[in-house]
């Protein structure tokens, strides 16, 4: 065994990326997306419809009902924007993000003044939708794959701005969230390799290379020992790449755009040769196909279609006076 290969089995048990919760860093990110939805809704102005028509002492209360089954995810965003319109105005959830609902169930109650209701309605709901959209995609995909070890990982194709935002209804739908962004993990891709280690395109690095030279670089970089906490993945496209690149043991390879076929023999070769190393599937991933690629024993996979390709949840507020 060589030196490479002892140094990656000496860093498990295997690292994982940072799991996205709701917090004070995700809120702010929150309250900064509702604050820009106001704006688009308001500008400087006022809802004028409201405004003419609903008298400015008048209250209400509306139930958020569920249009159709799938998983809840975003009720603190809601309540969150909720707020930002009026203070005083109340947020009563009747569930806790992560619970499947059906068609006519009741998420929450919201109450106060009917101005500040009939104002808020769409940004609110328009979160509510959005989050528990991908929320109840990522679920659908987890069902497809289960009784297999492979867990379901979202990727970087999110809505920028709502990055964070997504991952978490990633995360509450029963995915896994992958790097949250650059800062905070090594993926080696292809156009990567193009550069070579003079920096001329043409004068390729092997992934095996790359991953060294990687190491070497966090290792003598300031970073110091915190260089280890980095997770680093490099992606192959065949199984030749992956015969070349298992003996330096990066944490995770990433298999693109291989065939069922071709992520089971590589599982296989994995298994012979380092089977610490953990192997990702990514590309070609749709509900369609996910099942077969998790019952090839690969352990992990992902899809940008749990964020860019997710349909907007439908949720509604029904409305009585209070």
């Amino acid at each position: 065994m060589n030196d490479n290969r002892n140094e990656g089995e000496q860093r498990r048990p295997m690292k994982d990326f940072a799991v996205i919760t709701w917090d004070e860093r995700l809120a702010a990110d929150c309250r900064d997306l509702v604050r820009l939805a106001i704006r688009e809704d308001l500008d400087r102005a006022y809802d004028w419809t409201t405004v003419a028509l609903v008298p400015e002492g008048a209250t209400a209360t509306a139930r958020i009902v569920a249009r159709q089954s799938g998983v809840i995810a975003g009720l603190p965003a809601a309540r969150l924007a909720l707020v930002e319109y009026d203070e005083a105005a109340t947020f009563a959830q009747h569930l806790d993000d992560g619970a499947r609902v059906e068609r006519g169930d009741c998420v929450a109650t919201v109450s106060g003044s009917a101005r500040t209701l009939l104002t808020a309605e769409r940004v609110l709901l328009n979160f509510l939708g959005r989050l528990s959209g991908v929320a109840s995609l990522t679920r659908r995909y987890c069902d497809a794959a289960a009784g297999a070890k492979a867990r379901i990982y979202d990727t970087r194709k999110t809505t920028p701005g709502w990055r964070r935002l997504e991952k978490y209804a990633v995360h509450i739908g029963g995915g896994h969230n992958h790097r949250a962004g650059l800062y905070d993990a090594v993926l080696i891709k292809d156009n990567h390799l193009a550069f070579g280690a003079d920096g001329d395109v043409g004068a390729r690095y092997s992934p095996a290379e790359a991953v060294q030279r990687v190491r070497d670089f966090l290792r003598e970089s300031s970073l110091g020992v915190q260089w280890a906490s980095l997770i680093i993945e490099v992606e192959v496209d065949s199984l030749e790449q992956l015969a070349a690149v298992l003996p330096v043991c990066p944490d995770i390879i990433l298999l693109d755009n291989m065939s069922p076929a071709t992520l089971a023999t590589a599982v296989a070769q994995r298994d012979a040769m380092a089977p610490s190393v953990e192997l990702e599937a990514s590309g070609g991933v749709t509900l369609e196909t996910v099942a077969a690629i998790a019952q090839t024993g690969v352990d992990r996979i992902s899809s940008g279609a749990l964020t860019h390709s997710a349909v907007n949840f439908d949720v509604a507020l029904d409305w009585g006076l209070a």
